[in-house]
Parts: structure tokens; sequence; C-alpha cells
């Protein structure tokens, strides 16, 4: 008997990589079906929502890689698509501010790195820098051209509107409790329904490796999430910086430090920290999931990559503890900021892959199987890179 699919493309996740991967399908193959399933109840939820929102230019990733590909390309692809569907965006620049001298020979590595990525910079002086930014402080700055800011939960909101206008159908409220790849395709029970699929993607974030696992795929890596906590300057500071400010961020580790960003609606906000977080979705520092915390726990990648990186692990926990910890991160590079100019502002999650010998992993990460791809890893830039992902993505669903 011949089998009934529900779709040919189903897509688990309604965040900006999965969007944009149902939008490159449609457009490429108008006469594809597409059922795009998501847990919550609107697109852009988690990571797609909460973060900088900053267009990045990709002068930190190692070249060749898809961070290095995929940001550089989506640098021009988002504001292309900003600029085409009217959603809030500019080219602001950013400094990155060295502030000692090792921090100075590690811009220094910056600068190269930037070259072999094709990302044009600017060596800044200390004077300079205090020209361009005077409420900045540093021995010296890379100005990054291209680098900027966006709506990211507009442009989430412009893909669902173009999905559903070429034919797709978009289905809130479908928390996904199994995954089966079956000869000829792939099943998925949510919520409410079965669906059948000839072939199945998910860009689930921070759930991506259980659904992996689900589907059989066996790992070594697990998603460790990492809570980002974030403040908003008074508006009295709304007006503080050109540009984005940020710190020299530590090469070892896949996050940029905190720093200080400016917002697309208008404000300045502050972060994020980086501290493990307790509960998969845990954006409260006293948030705990019983189930996300014991995986944690018994996952030994996770204990490697504590002692490996223990002492950024207590700074970051000191910054999440204490505001004012927190603030001599910043002050470190813009000493004008007080504690009383710090307001509450949204945290984040961060689905971050850490493979079971304790290392974090830089890179995107596609997993593919006969019939399913699973996007494993995707955290920042992703947003800014979410289009050249999602049209890797299609471009490898079409070919099966």
């Amino acid at each position: 008997m011949t089998r009934r699919f529900d779709a040919d493309f189903l897509v688990i996740g309604a965040g900006l990589v999965g969007l944009a991967t149902a939008w490159k399908i449609l457009v490429a193959r108008p006469t594809a079906r597409v059922l795009v399933l998501e847990k919550e109840s609107a697109v852009a939820t988690h990571q797609s929502g909460r973060n900088s929102g900053v267009i990045h230019a990709g002068i930190y990733y190692e070249p060749g890689s898809l961070k290095a590909r995929f940001c550089r390309d989506g640098l021009q692809a988002t504001y292309a698509f900003c600029a085409e569907h009217d959603i809030p965006h500019a080219c602001c620049g950013k400094l990155i501010v060295a502030t000692n001298a090792e921090e100075v020979l590690r811009l220094q590595a910056l600068a190269s790195r930037a070259m072999e990525n094709a990302a044009p910079v600017r060596w800044l002086e200390r004077a300079e820098l205090e020209a361009v930014e005077p409420a900045v402080t540093g021995l010296a700055a890379l100005q990054v051209h291209d680098t900027g800011m966006a709506d990211y939960p507009a442009m989430a909101r412009a893909l669902e509107r173009l999905i559903r206008a070429a034919g797709a159908r978009v289905a809130f409220g479908q928390s996904v409790g199994s995954v089966r790849e079956r000869v000829d395709g792939v099943e998925v029970e949510a919520a409410s329904a079965a669906y059948a699929a000839r072939h199945l993607i998910v860009c689930a974030g921070l759930q991506s490796d259980r659904l992996a696992r689900q589907a059989g795929l066996v790992l070594d890596f697990a998603i460790v999430p990492f809570r980002g906590d974030y403040f908003r300057l008074r508006d009295r500071h709304a007006q503080l910086i050109r540009h984005h400010i940020y710190p020299v961020p530590d090469p070892s580790l896949p996050f940029l430090g905190i720093h200080l960003t400016r917002l697309v609606e208008g404000g300045i906000s502050v972060g994020p920290s980086a501290m493990l977080a307790f509960a998969r979705e845990g954006y409260r520092l006293g948030d705990v999931d019983g189930r996300d915390l014991a995986e944690m726990a018994l996952f030994p990648g996770l204990w490697r990559v504590l002692g490996r990186h223990a002492g950024a692990g207590l700074r970051e926990l000191g910054c999440a503890l204490s505001r004012s910890r927190y603030l001599r991160e910043v002050n470190k590079y813009c000493p004008t900021v007080g504690l009383d100019d710090l307001l509450p502002h949204p945290s984040g999650v961060r689905a971050q892959a850490v493979s079971r010998d304790g290392r974090l992993l830089h890179d995107f990460l596609i997993r593919e199987t006969a019939h399913a791809t699973f996007v494993c890893n995707a955290p920042s830039p992703a947003a800014t890179a979410s289009l050249p992902i999602g049209a890797e993505i299609a471009r490898r669903a079409l070919s099966r």
C-alpha cells in the first residue's frame, strides 16, 4: 500500500533558520508541500528573538568554516531582505576595544583573521578611538564597518508571511513527542497529531540533540544551555555610543563578552554574560528543570568543559550573581556607566553543542540521514547567517 504523506518537507522549529529553510525550499520548488511545526505560540520565541539584534560581519570565525562563509553571505542577505520587506535595520559598525597589552595582541590576530574572511576593518590607536567614541577608553580598537542591527523577530514574522503566501502550513503549539525514520520517509508525533513526510528538517535549537537521538542518530555531543543576562541603559545614555562596542574575546571560547549594543528601536543594551543554565529554557536565574539538569549532570562533556574553563566559568558566575561584578566588565572600556544605569532587559539562552571530551563546538553543525537533516549547532551568528544556512539546508534536502 502506498503511504500517504502529509508533507514533502516537514520543518521542526519556527525560528529564523527553520523559517528561512522553508522559504528557500519553496523558492526553489514552488510545488513542494511544506509544513512547519512549532511548539510555541509564535515564531522566534527562543534564540531568534532573544539576542543582541546584531548583524555580524564574520571576523571572528575560522577561515573556511561554515560560520565564516555563511556569516559573510548572511550579512549582505540580511541587509537586502530587511530593506525589501521594510524591516527596521541599520549599519552602524562596531568597535572591538583592547584595554591592555595582552588584548592588543589578540586584537592584532583578529585583524589578520578579518582580512582572511574578507571583512573590512580599520585599526584605531587610542587617540583615534577617543575621537570616534568619546565615552569609550582603550589602548586600541578595530573598527568593523559592516556590522549592523536588525529587528530579527520582525524578520521571522516576514518569513512566516512569505511561506504562508507560498502555500506552506505553519502549526503552533505542536511540541514534538517522537521522531521515527522509515524506509521511505519520516513519522513525527506532535501534540495534536501525527505526521508523515518524505523529508524532515530539524531546526529545534535548544532541543535539537534530543530530536536527533529520537530519530536514531548516535551523537558524540550534547546541547548545553548557557544563559545570557542583559541589561538596558537608562534613556539618558541612549546616545552614549555611535557604534556597537565589544571587548576583545577569549579565542578559546565561542562567546564574545559583555558588550554595549545599539538597539534598532532606540537605546542601548548591555550584555550578554554566559553562565551555565539549569534549564534549557531557563531565562531566569532561579529556573531549574529536573530533566535538563539530570541530563547535564550525566553528560561527561559538561564536567570536562567546566574543568577546562574554570576561570571563565567563575567569572561568568560572578557576573550573574553581582551587578557590580557585571558592571566592572563594562567599565573596562566604558567607565561612565554606573550601577543605577543598568535596567532590566530580557535574557537569552544559547544552545551550545559540547563534545563528550569537553570541547565547545564553535562551528555550525549539520547532520544528515537518508530522509532527515538536523541542524545540531547553530548559535550566534545564526540569526545573521539564517538565509544562507536555510539555502544550504534546502539545497541538501531538495537533492535527495
